[in-house]
C-alpha cells in the first residue's frame, strides 16, 4: 500500500496555504513536492475577523470553511500534477484546518479548539481519505490540543548527539526541545510571532507583512513597552501551555503602556519583533539550557530582522533555518500534518503527555473516506 501523504496548512499568521506530498516509505520522509498559494485578501480578512465575536458567524464560518477549502483542493491538485500522480496513489491527505479560537481547559474545564474546515468537501473534491480534526480529541482528554508537531519533529530533525530547538514561528511561535537524553518530549507555545508585527504592519503600512524584517530594523526598541508585554502572564506560565489570537491581538497590544498610538509606527513594529525574539529566547534559556542549534521554521524564518534579533538573544546558540537540516521552512508545518495523517491512518497515537498535559497519548484526528 502505498505510504505517500499529502499535508495542507494554514496557520495564524493568515498568509497562505501550504502544500506537500511527502514519502514515508524511508526512515526520514522525502518531499516530493510543495504547492503554495496566498490567501485571497476577501477570505483572510473573513477568517481575521471571525477570531473575535460578530454577526451571524455561523453562517460566516460555514462558508469561510468551504472557500478555504476549495483553496486547499486546488494546491492538492497542483501537487498531483507537479509530482505526475494520480490520487489513487495518496495514502490520505491531512488537513489541520484554520484556527479562529483556541480556549483549551477555560470555562468548563475542558474549554474548546476550532478549526474551520469542511473535510467532507475536500474528501469529495479531491478523490483521497482526509484525516482533519487532529486537536479536539487531546483537549477532550485534558490537555492544551497544542502544539502537536514536536512529534515530527523529533522523527526528522532529532540528533542523537546534541541538544537542539525546533522553533516554529507562524502567527504564534512554538519551541520544540530535542533532548536526547530525556526520554519526556518538551514542546509547547512560546507566545506571539508574526501575528501581532503583521497586524500593526498592515494597519499602518497597508502591506500584510513586513518583509525581512526591514521596516523593524528602521525603528527603534521602546524598552518600557517592551517589558511591560514581556509582563504578561502566560511569559512566566510553565509548560504544558498553548495560546493564540485569542489572547496575542490587537486589542491586546492597544491595552499597553505606554500607549502604542503615542509611540512612532516604526518603534513599536522594532518592539514589537523584539517581543518575539525575547520571547522566544527566553523559552531556549529555560527549556533547553545546553542548546547549541536552533532551527528556525515558518514564515518568521525569512524575516532577516528577526533572525539576527534571535542570534544576538542567544549568543550562545547557533540560529539557522531549517533548510540547513534539509527541510525548507515553509514545508515544517505541513510535512508534519502529512506525518500526523500517517499517524491516525495506522491507527498510532501522536499526542504527548509532556508536551500538552493530557491524561495520554491518544490517536488524534477523524477520517472521511473519499
Amino acid at each position: 500500500m502505498s505510504d505517500l501523504y499529502i499535508g495542507l496548512m494554514s496557520g495564524t499568521s493568515l498568509d497562505g496555504v501550504d502544500a506537500v506530498v511527502a514519502d514515508f516509505s524511508t526512515p526520514r520522509p522525502t518531499v516530493l513536492g510543495h504547492s503554495s498559494a496566498a490567501l485571497p485578501s476577501a477570505l483572510r480578512a473573513e477568517l481575521l475577523a471571525l477570531n473575535t465575536s460578530g454577526t451571524d458567524e455561523l453562517h460566516r464560518a460555514a462558508l469561510a470553511a468551504n472557500a478555504l477549502v476549495r483553496l486547499y483542493a486546488r494546491q492538492v491538485q497542483a501537487l498531483l500534477a507537479q509530482c505526475d500522480l494520480d490520487a489513487s496513489q495518496v495514502r490520505a491527505l491531512g488537513a489541520h484546518g484554520q484556527t479562529v479560537r483556541h480556549r483549551p481547559q477555560e470555562f468548563d474545564g475542558t474549554g474548546y479548539t476550532l478549526q474551520l474546515n469542511n473535510p467532507a468537501l475536500l474528501a469529495e473534491l479531491c478523490g483521497i481519505d482526509v484525516v482533519a480534526d487532529f486537536r479536539s480529541r487531546d483537549v477532550a482528554a485534558g490537555g492544551q490540543g497544542a502544539p502537536l508537531v514536536p512529534p515530527f519533529h523529533r522523527a526528522f530533525f532529532g540528533d542523537p548527539a546534541q541538544v537542539l530547538g525546533v522553533l516554529n514561528i507562524g502567527g504564534i511561535a512554538n519551541l520544540t526541545v530535542l533532548d536526547p537524553q530525556q526520554q519526556d518530549l518538551i514542546g509547547f507555545d512560546c507566545g506571539p510571532g508574526n501575528a501581532l508585527m503583521d497586524a500593526w504592519c498592515l494597519a499602518h503600512t497597508g502591506q500584510p507583512f513586513d518583509e525581512s524584517g526591514r521596516w523593524a530594523a528602521q525603528g527603534m526598541v521602546d524598552g518600557t513597552l517592551l517589558e511591560h508585554m514581556l509582563a504578561n502572564a502566560y511569559f512566566a506560565l510553565p509548560p504544558p501551555k498553548s495560546t493564540g489570537r485569542d489572547l496575542f491581538n490587537p486589542a491586546w497590544l492597544a491595552a499597553q503602556r505606554p500607549r502604542v498610538d503615542s509611540l512612532a509606527p516604526a518603534d513599536v513594529q522594532a518592539t514589537l519583533a523584539e517581543l518575539t525574539a525575547r520571547s522566544c529566547a527566553l523559552s531556549v534559556q529555560s527549556a533547553a539550557p545546553e542548546c547549541k542549534s536552533l532551527y528556525v521554521c515558518g514564515g518568521g524564518a525569512y524575516n532577516q530582522h528577526l533572525m539576527e534579533r534571535l542570534q544576538v538573544a542567544l549568543p550562545q546558540c547557533q540560529v539557522l533555518s531549517t533548510l540547513a537540516a534539509g527541510l525548507p521552512p515553509l514545508q515544517v508545518e505541513a510535512c508534519a500534518f502529512a506525518w500526523l495523517a500517517r499517524q491516525t491512518v495506522r491507527g498510532e497515537t501522536s499526542s504527548v503527555t509532556s508536551v500538552t498535559g493530557a491524561r495520554g497519548g491518544r490517536i488524534l484526528g477523524a477520517i472521511y473516506r473519499a
